[in-house]
């Protein structure tokens, strides 16, 4: 590309001793491993991590995908760093990246180049420090990254089928940082350039290191939560589940306590995060000199999810929502962030100046499109709350949910000359759009901003996460009831008629979660079908390390009661659940037709065929 012909080779962080050369460096301070192919552009965890630190005064350089086979040059083609070396594993979980919820490969690594799946190992936190271990016994070795994060505890792997302790344990690694890494990142490296060693560094928060008990820092206190060790989780799914809701609600408040697990002989100590960045620190992370653009040595090669990004722009950090599939509250945590409205206009400027842009944004949003500028009324309540989820069972009184800010940025990013049109391509809140403030200019705001999102933001298709249409299961998934959803598509319908519109709205659900049962599924092919929805966009759920369904799925316990909750398990039972989506399909016919009798619904087929039904043998 012509943009790519005019950046040289020194504009990105170093990847090779010749790039180095280039900088005129003979030594490094820090090397960083990613799994992911390196992509300079904020939305990519090692580019962020590598400019935080280059914006600190260090010499950082990153190996991307490094070859773990063989000799292992790739991992000492550097040399050693004068501080230490960082692991950042991917954007996503490497088992998840790799693998479906039935354990079969994906058609693509969507972080590798050309999609090829042989870039990465499985488990690279473990086989990166491992290897570095073995080459530079002395050298620190610093974990981040979502793999590392969801992973920082005895954990669930479901592609292991086995609990895990905590993945310091297995990787050999010196000290852990878990959600955005930004700020212990530079805080590590200050330690270190002040001469300390590693293993003295135990005071900063948002960090995991493993002691022996008279080695933890001021000892264990009464403010503490020591949580059931692993060999308690191993014998007693029970402990397991009763440890993740401490993990939840430390993770997702103001002021955590640190959390303590002894495993083999030493503990796992959690100090609690530091609190969220303000939006002066998270402008000046976006700020930082990316490129925007994969690194040269990839010129010809397609890295599929930059092409998803490549004009895309997130707005903010956190989501409240709480979900109890999704890793963002573990990781990010409910307390939103935002960038400036100035800070937002000049990356979309610099997204305008590229020479491929054609005046479309993909997307223009965060982990849910409209959370921006939404917070706690009285944050004095926010700092004594533990929720993990703002939303649910249902909308805290205390939270502001105005989307006027919204609406300013959409304004003002669509005034830019050369955008034509700003999609907004993450997950929309319904629920938020629906509720009913106290505050009528709230309401007012709520319904221009989906007036607004619905006329001009939306690609044809608006993709909306319902989940689930059965009020049990979603209230275990922290989803809002389906007459929410079923209220949103009338507002949708309504609007495209008035607008002269033909759009459609695709609704996204999950198969075999938590809760849920074959009738549960079959309720919800008709409910779909009473809506004329023939589904697309479905899937199975996939058990991830460290979120409350997994820990709900694998020790058949809810994590906040106690109390047994069923989960489909054998393939049989997962397949019995996900026919039901494809119940418009004639050869799943005969099938759902047996399961219904099976299962004692038989009325169920009137509703989905009709008076012209055929009976299974």
């Amino acid at each position: 590309m012509e943009g790519e012909k005019r950046l040289q080779l020194t504009d990105f962080l170093p990847t090779t001793k010749k790039e180095c050369e280039l900088r005129g460096w003979d030594e490094l301070d820090i090397i960083l491993f990613s799994g992911d192919a390196y992509v300079d552009h904020p939305s990519f965890g090692a580019a962020v991590i590598g400019r935080t630190l280059e914006a600190a005064g260090y010499r950082v350089a990153i190996v991307p995908q490094p070859d773990w086979h063989g000799d292992f040059r790739d991992f000492s083609k550097l040399g050693r760093p004068r501080l230490f070396f960082g692991i950042a594993p991917g954007c996503m979980d490497s088992m998840v990246n790799k693998y479906t919820a039935a354990r079969r490969l994906r058609s693509e690594d969507a972080y590798s180049p050309n999609g090829r799946h042989d870039c990465r190992p499985e488990y690279p936190t473990i086989v990166y420090t491992q290897i570095l271990k073995r080459l530079f016994p002395d050298v620190p070795v610093v974990l981040g990254g979502i793999e590392a994060s969801m992973r920082r505890l005895t954990h669930y792997d479901y592609w292991q089928d086995s609990l895990r302790r905590c993945i310091l344990c297995d990787s050999g690694a010196d000290i852990l940082i878990y959600g955005m890494g930004e700020k212990p990142i530079a805080r590590i490296a200050e330690e270190l350039e002040k001469g300390r060693h590693i293993a003295t560094i135990k005071e900063i928060p948002q960090t995991v290191y493993l002691a022996r008990k008279q080695d933890i820092m001021g000892g264990i206190t009464a403010d503490d939560i020591v949580l059931h060790s692993h060999a308690e989780c191993l014998r007693d799914k029970r402990k397991q589940a009763d440890n993740f809701r401490h993990i939840e609600e430390e993770s997702n408040k103001m002021h955590a306590q640190r959390l303590l697990q002894e495993v083999d002989g030493r503990y796992a100590v959690v100090n609690p995060p530091y609190p969220p960045m303000t939006t002066q620190e998270l402008d000046a992370t976006f700020d930082l000199p990316y490129t925007r653009l994969p690194h040269p040595k990839y010129k010809g090669k397609r890295i599929p999810a930059f092409d998803m990004i490549k004009f895309s722009v997130n707005i903010h950090r956190g989501c409240f929502g709480g979900c109890a599939f999704c890793t963002i509250s573990a990781h990010q945590g409910k307390f939103i962030t935002c960038r400036s409205k100035e800070n937002i206009l000049r990356e979309v400027k610099k997204v305008i100046a590229m020479p491929d842009f054609k005046g479309y944004l993909s997307d223009l949003g965060g982990p849910s499109a409209n959370m921006y500028g939404m917070h706690g009324n009285n944050p004095k309540a926010c700092e004594r709350c533990k929720r993990p989820s703002c939303v649910h069972p249902k909308i805290c009184a205390n939270l502001n949910t105005d989307h006027s800010g919204l609406l300013d940025i959409y304004h003002a990013v669509d005034a830019l000359p050369g955008i034509k049109k700003s999609f907004i391509g993450s997950g929309v809140r319904y629920d938020l759009l629906l509720h009913h403030s106290a505050d009528e200019k709230t309401n007012q705001a709520a319904r221009q901003y989906t007036r607004e999102l619905i006329c001009h933001h939306v690609s044809g298709r608006l993709k909306v996460a319902p989940e689930h249409t059965s009020d049990h299961v979603l209230q275990f998934m922290r989803k809002p009831s389906f007459r929410l959803f079923e209220e949103f598509k009338r507002i949708f319908d309504r609007i495209n008629r008035e607008e002269n519109l033909h759009q459609q709205i695709i609704p996204y659900f999950i198969s075999s979660h938590p809760a849920c049962r074959e009738e549960d599924m079959a309720e919800l092919a008709v409910l779909t079908k009473q809506m004329d929805f023939h589904l697309e966009q479905v899937q199975d759920f996939t058990p991830t390390p460290m979120t409350v369904a997994t820990e709900a799925w694998y020790t058949g316990y809810d994590p906040y009661t106690l109390q047994p909750i069923f989960s489909a398990k054998t393939p049989r039972e997962k397949q019995a659940q996900r026919q039901f989506f494809f119940w418009y399909k004639p050869e799943e016919r005969q099938a759902i037709e047996r399961e219904l009798r099976r299962i004692g619904r038989p009325d169920l087929i009137q509703r989905l065929y009709g008076a012209n039904r055929r009976f299974a043998k």
